[in-house]
Order: structure tokens, then sequence, then C-alpha cells
């Protein structure tokens, strides 16, 4: 039996919680990953929400799979990707006791990894290694704490926050193509607030 999710109620709305517009980090993707033009290269999406980055990457020729606990977030994923022309395959899941089954040449995640508890990171992280294709990448974006940042309004207590620098302790053992902390304004749920965010790109070389 599946958690209940604080989003189901909002993401079942008409309108998309997050808006549309994908991720900056999704440019970073593509620069680092184009997609092949010999076969269509597998992205997955952890904590797709209503689809709007994992609807992005398929637009792009990325063959896609976005997971989520969101029963009403998947529906609203395929939905929208119907509209775009566009197929998602989608798995109704809870990241912190997902095993992941199949390699990736992308996994990809932004603002959801917090709600990995802190003691179970580091087996999550490994697996996500274990299971990206070689010259794969991991591209993701991480909630940090900041002491002088106020509480988001629709933070939920299931959230543990990254510390500074975190992220990129589960990633020593690869490349790190990119890495950026910043803040930056967000209005989801109508209400304006700041976060602090790390985003990172990691490359699987061949041994």
């Amino acid at each position: 039996m599946k958690k209940r999710n604080p989003y189901d109620k909002r993401y079942a709305g008409r309108e998309s919680y997050w808006g549309h517009k994908p991720s900056v980090l999704c440019e970073k993707v593509l620069e680092f990953m184009p997609p092949a033009v010999s076969r269509k290269m597998t992205l997955l999406d952890l904590g797709c929400g209503e689809g709007r980055n994992a609807i992005y990457f398929a637009t792009q020729g990325f063959k896609v799979t976005g997971l989520d606990l969101s029963q009403p977030g998947l529906q609203k994923t395929a939905r929208l990707a119907l509209d775009a022309g566009v197929v998602i395959e989608t798995i109704h899941a809870d990241i912190v006791d997902y095993h992941l089954h199949d390699n990736y040449d992308v996994i990809f995640s932004t603002g959801t990894l917090h709600y990995l508890p802190p003691e179970v990171r580091q087996v999550r992280f490994d697996e996500y290694k274990d299971c990206t294709a070689p010259d794969g990448i991991n591209a993701f974006s991480v909630l940090v704490d900041k002491p002088f940042l106020e509480k988001a309004p629709d933070a939920e207590e299931t959230a543990f926050l990254f510390s500074s620098g975190e992220l990129m302790s589960y990633y020593r053992d690869r490349k790190i193509l990119y890495s950026v902390e910043e803040i930056f304004d967000c209005r989801s749920g109508g209400v304006p607030h700041r976060h602090a965010v790390n985003r990172i790109v990691t490359r699987k070389y061949r041994r």
C-alpha cells in the first residue's frame, strides 16, 4: 500500500502546480547528453510530478520513464504527454524504498531527492550509479538547508534538506561535469518564497 501523498490534492487540479516550463537542469542534460541519432536513449525522471520535465525530454527524443508517488500526478503526466504527442511510461512508487530494475542512459531528478531520509541516501545513490549505463549521466537538483532562509510555506514534514556539498559527496568516485549552488525565487502554491538548491551532473565513464 502506497503512502498518502500530500501532492495528490495539489496535482488533482486542472492547473499545473509547478507550471509547464522545464527545469534549467534539463538544458544541462542536453548539453552533456544530446539524444543519439542511432537509437532512443533512456531517461528516468525520479519524482516526475505532473510531467513537465519528463514531457520535455520526450519531445527531445528520449525514451522517458517517470516515477512518482502521486497517482494524480502520473495521470496528469500521461494526459499532458498525449497532448504533446509523446508517450511517457510511468511507475507509481516511492523513491524511499523503490529499487531500480533497469539501466538508464540518464537518471534525472529535480526537487524530489530531499524526501530520501539521510539513512537511506547512500544506498539509493549507489543504486542510481549502478543503474546508469556506461557513459550515462546522473543529473540531480536538491534543496539545501540554509538557516537564513525561511521555511517554504508548502514544505512537508517528510522533507530532509541536504547540507552544502552533501550531494557531491555521493559522487566522489565519478566525474563531476557541472555543479552549482544558488538561491532562487519560487512561487509554488502561489506563495512567493526562496530556496537554496544544489544542481550537479555526473558522468559514468566506461572502465
